[in-house]
């Protein structure tokens, strides 16, 4: 699970309310006709954009967004490591049991080529395949969630019309003005809520963690590639370091204790 969006969109959400509770009250900024021209309108015109089934997909893709945890890179290249010593010392067979126990699909199926004996070429050609048809399976996603975010102030607007259509229709009534006028600002504020706190974040979090998976498959293929050249698991761990990039390296986090214990007995 994701801890950060799910505070973040707590955190936002219990903002807002706890701002209009110190203020007014909840049932001032409660209008179901508001929340249906806006949540309504969205959906509408984003099923006019986009295909059916990919519109109805994207919640797999918002669960994904505050759910799915991804492994670290040093965790990845530790598993990889791992695999790399089994194929060096017990061959392929035991390479084969191996990707029938590894959590990960994509580093299982290309544990299982390896395990076919498949050629660097043809390996390389399918997992780079399936990392370019992820990459557009969650644009699609991504880009709904974006177009949700872009109609939703829209509606919001078309909301506000209808109510200042409905209350200039009743000027010859002035004490319902006031309410009538709240009412048709409520739909510009749900939109503005809707694309900002919801639709705006999700989009920018589906793009980055889009970014990171398709890092990690790269790092994937790489050390599959090195498992399939026989590489020694320690030349394997040293390919993969680059990935690592930015942070503290096993190694070298070693060295800096070593060096800091050094300094300390001096």
């Amino acid at each position: 699970m994701d801890i950060g969006t799910i505070a973040g969109i707590i955190a936002g959400v219990g903002l807002l309310f706890g701002a209009i509770l110190l203020d007014t009250g909840l049932g001032l900024f409660v209008n179901y006709p508001s929340m249906m021209i806006v949540g309504g309108g969205t959906f509408a015109a984003v099923c006019v954009s986009y295909p059916l089934n990919e519109v109805l997909n994207t919640r797999k893709v918002i669960k994904k967004a505050l759910l799915f945890r991804q492994p670290s890179a040093e965790e990845m290249v530790a598993e990889i490591v791992k695999y790399a010593k089994v194929a060096r010392e017990q061959g392929p067979v035991a390479v084969e049991k191996a990707a029938q126990q590894c959590k990960d699909g994509f580093l299982a199926r290309g544990l299982q080529m390896i395990a076919d004996q498949a050629s660097t070429e043809d390996m390389s050609f399918i997992l780079q395949n399936e990392i370019a048809v992820m990459q557009t399976r969650h644009k699609v996603g991504r880009d709904i969630v974006s177009a949700a975010g872009k109609y939703a102030p829209a509606f919001g607007m078309v909301g506000t019309l209808i109510g200042l259509i409905q209350m200039l229709a009743n000027l010859d009534e002035p004490s319902t003005i006031g309410p009538k006028m709240a009412v048709a600002l409520l739909t510009t504020f749900y939109g503005a809520v809707m694309a900002n706190l919801f639709c705006g974040p999700l989009s920018t979090k589906l793009k980055r963690r889009s970014e990171m998976e398709t890092l990690l498959m790269k790092l994937v293929i790489e050390g599959l590639m090195s498992i399939s050249a026989g590489d020694n698991p320690r030349v394997c761990e040293e390919k993969l370091k680059v990935f690592l990039s930015g942070k503290s390296k096993p190694e070298e986090k070693k060295t800096e204790e070593k060096a800091g214990g050094a300094r300390e007995a001096a």
